[in-house]
């Protein structure tokens, strides 16, 4: 490989963009750019570098050796310019927070942020699901989200980092009319031989599903299949008035009308939640996200497990580490 100029910025995200996807078409779309510039750029930096990035076959596409060597030095290029870019934007930029769902406890986290650094702008955004907003952090169009790191693809947790936030309690949501809705809580058994929705489908989810489908082994409960893809809880209000399936929620869903939230039992089941952001990100919006979360976590016993509580094997729940420091 060797360097005929200073490669422009623009064909390294591009590259980064394939590298990550090893998809055209869905790197193109990542980068709202059309398929053919996307090629060109690429064709244009191989010419550049006197180097092939990629090995294109119909099927699919593979990093060669020597993008496999660049890809690395790509990614500290690009955080370099992000870099610069903050240093002379006169002011941290907003720090963009995916909340996954409206109503949900990760808002805590985030209004306890804005107390701590007010001058700082934290933007709400709502992506539903860990593994979706992933994907959006590594793009560069989101900076932070809360869930399931463990549950991710290696592949997108070499990329992040994270700190574990809470052991979240599990519930079911269920029809008023169910015969469980009646009970204050729900023991898993009880659910045995009947479907419960967790996003089958749902390529922005499958942290969830996971989840649910190691919780429900071995208790005869199965995951519904795959439903229409739904954004936004009116849509899901509206999908759940028209079915009778329970589904798979938190202790702290938003209540929904037509329906019961129940705690469930026997065991308790835990969904482990992570603050999650791009490794290497450095902005004090994050900062004062991190300590919010351990003040939370320790006001409120975040990190106790209760007594019969069910976690997947091998949980990876991502670094207890101690946020940083005020002032």
């Amino acid at each position: 490989m060797s360097i005929s100029g200073d490669p422009d910025p623009r064909l390294l995200r591009s590259f980064v963009a394939v590298a990550e996807e090893l998809h055209f078409t869905r790197a193109a779309a990542r980068r709202y750019t059309a398929q053919q510039a996307l090629s060109r750029d690429i064709r244009r930096l191989e010419r550049e570098l006197g180097a092939e990035l990629f090995v294109r076959t119909t099927r699919q596409v593979a990093l060669t050796p020597d993008g496999e060597r660049l890809l690395p030095y790509a990614h500290r290029v690009l955080t370099a310019y992000e870099e610069l870019a903050d240093a002379f934007r006169g002011g941290p930029r907003p720090l963009l927070v995916d909340l996954n769902s409206a109503g949900l406890g990760h808002e805590n986290v985030v209004r306890r942020a804005r107390e701590l650094a007010p001058e700082l702008e934290l933007m709400a955004r709502y992506e539903s699901g860990l593994t979706g907003a992933a994907r959006e952090i590594l793009a560069g169009r989101l900076d932070v989200s809360f869930g399931r790191y463990g549950g991710l693809d290696p592949v997108l947790r070499d990329r992040l980092e994270a700190q574990f936030v809470r052991y979240e309690p599990m519930a079911v949501l269920l029809p008023e009319g169910d015969p469980l809705a009646a009970l204050p809580e729900v023991p898993l058994g009880a659910l045995a031989g009947r479907d419960v929705y967790a996003g089958a489908g749902n390529d922005r989810t499958p942290e969830w599903t996971d989840l649910a489908a190691r919780l429900f082994a071995g208790h005869g409960v199965r995951v519904a299949p795959p439903a229409p893809l739904v954004v936004g809880m009116e849509e899901f209000r509206r999908i759940m008035a028209k079915s009778p399936t329970p589904v798979l929620a938190v202790v702290d869903f938003p209540p929904m009308p037509g329906c019961v939230l129940r705690p469930l039992v026997d065991p308790v089941p835990l969904s482990p939640v992570s603050l999650v952001w791009r490794r290497g990100l450095r902005h004090p919006g994050l900062d004062a996200l991190r300590r919010a979360a351990a003040e939370l976590a320790a006001a409120e016993g975040w990190y106790e497990r209760p007594a019969g509580s069910w976690l997947p094997d091998g949980e990876l729940l991502g670094a207890l580490t101690a946020p940083p420091r005020s002032g």
